[in-house]
């Protein structure tokens, strides 16, 4: 299933493409977003690199099935950030994540942007959604909650488990 654009009140969630990454580096540069996560400001090659792989849309195993967008403000187009929604193969659980750029955050779209995936998802039938967030991550821990997950008594990498099951009929 090819991945469908998003919208929000004030945000347009563009399928990412591979040329997306030229604009997305400057948006990635800030160290400050690596705090929680770890690494570094990717360089623009290998953001090109990495960007070609998410286009794929799949694991090379087929296991995972990969949707991934650039999150972007209706009124001027400008990027901001990405949200990510990987897939079980048969669709039933979801892992997620967001990324708004520095000088974009606080201001309220990686919620809006992480609740209409949430809701794509809800469309698709997945039952289960979870992300991972680390513990000091207040912000994020925000977003999570605004988009339904609770968290759990579960860690992996340091980072604690946020999850969301909907029970089927």
């Amino acid at each position: 299933m090819p991945t469908p654009r998003l919208r929000t009140t004030r945000l347009d969630i563009t399928p990412l493409r591979q040329v997306d990454a030229d604009e997305m580096a400057s948006v990635l540069a800030d160290p400050a977003l690596y705090a929680f996560t770890g690494g570094e400001p990717p360089n623009l090659q290998t953001l090109r690199e990495r960007f070609a792989r998410l286009f794929i849309g799949r694991s090379d195993d087929g296991a995972e099935v990969w949707h991934n967008w650039i999150v972007r403000i209706s009124a001027d187009g400008a990027a901001v950030g990405t949200v990510q929604a990987t897939l079980s193969a048969d669709e039933t659980t979801a892992e997620i994540a967001w990324v708004i750029g520095v000088p974009w955050q606080g201001l309220g779209y990686a919620s809006e942007a992480a609740q209409a995936l949430v809701a794509w998802l809800d469309g698709l039938g997945v039952t289960t959604i979870t992300a991972h967030i680390h513990p000091e991550h207040h912000a994020s821990t925000a977003v999570a909650m605004r988009a339904g997950l609770i968290s759990t008594d579960e860690s992996e990498d340091g980072e604690l488990v946020w999850r969301r099951t909907v029970l089927g009929w």
